[in-house]
């Protein structure tokens, strides 16, 4: 079934190599941003990466493949494309059989990254236990990924708009270690800060690739959340922050909005009552963490 996964020349290389690469994923082209927002951004991810000194290697499906390593012509097709789906681990293998196209969220990411030997995949922020889910049981499939697939997720924390404190019980519950860098707070994505602490600080990028190595060896078969905040000068306000939010989650419960719909519906409803002011921190945080990624990768591979 090797003809499942397809990866690019360029990736292959770097992986046989074992040169430095770093995934990237393409629900940020379909849900993210609007086209061709979304495509411009995912290139400008690329371009971050391969500025560091790593190999980029954007994945999504196309053509009854899960694609490792996309180019400009795969991003146009998957964004474009009406048939193109939002893919976790749940409906990936039937969107891959169907032959149409889909974008890959953290947790499908996150699984093809492992396949492929991928260690280090940058993201803007992880899904997680969404509020009320007391009585929705609405968890993002991006836990279990990362119980499962041994990859370090850079990321500005969980989505805001998650209930924060249950997503970083859930992690420690599945055993997902949380290493901040730079900061003892889990980040909130549009907010440096939670007010929860993460379960080990570091200053120093080579200490934490250490760690992060050390995890990996000893095969504790869970992935690893490094969380890098927002860049201080585009974090949100936050009384635009909070008022924003508030709002946007009574429209979302108002609309009825559930399971894969919640997060776009909600990050939209963000985009417009920040006045698009949501839009330029995504932007600041997903570029913030392409480039720690990158270096991230790097460092790994000099305690590999």
């Amino acid at each position: 079934m090797r003809h499942l996964f397809v990866i690019s020349d360029t990736v292959a290389i770097a992986l046989a190599e074992r040169r430095p690469v770093v995934a990237l994923e393409t629900t940020l082209v379909t849900h993210g941003l609007p086209h061709p927002q979304g495509v411009g951004a995912a290139l400008a991810l690329e371009a971050i990466v391969r500025e560091e000194g790593a190999m980029p290697a954007t994945i999504g499906v196309l053509d009854g493949a899960i694609r490792v390593g996309l180019d400009k012509t795969a991003l146009d097709r998957i964004a474009t494309s009406p048939d193109t789906v939002k893919l976790n681990p749940g409906n990936l293998a039937a969107q891959v059989a169907s032959g149409k196209p889909g974008s890959t969220t953290v947790a499908a990411t996150m699984f093809a990254a492992a396949r492929v030997g991928i260690e280090v995949f940058a993201t803007g922020g992880i899904g997680g236990v969404h509020r009320g889910s007391g009585e929705t049981g609405d968890v993002s499939a991006d836990m279990t990924a990362l119980g499962r697939y041994p990859v370090a997720v850079v990321c500005a924390g969980a989505k805001a708009i998650l209930d924060l404190p249950k997503t970083v019980e859930m992690l420690e519950t599945l055993g997902v270690p949380v290493l901040g860098l730079g900061t003892g707070e889990f980040p909130a994505f549009y907010r440096r800060s939670s007010g929860l602490k993460v379960d080990h600080r570091f200053d120093d990028l080579a200490a934490m690739a250490h760690a992060v190595r050390a995890h990996f060896t000893l095969a504790l078969g869970t992935g690893i959340v490094i969380a890098n905040p927002i860049p201080v000068e585009h974090e949100l306000a936050a009384e635009a922050y909070e008022r924003a939010l508030a709002t946007a989650l009574a429209d979302a419960t108002a609309a009825g909005a559930r399971g894969r719909e919640v997060t776009p519906f909600l990050l939209d409803r963000m985009r417009t009552l920040t006045e698009g002011r949501s839009v330029f921190s995504n932007l600041a945080l997903l570029e913030h963490n392409a480039r720690i990624g990158a270096r991230l990768a790097i460092e790994l591979g000099r305690v590999a």
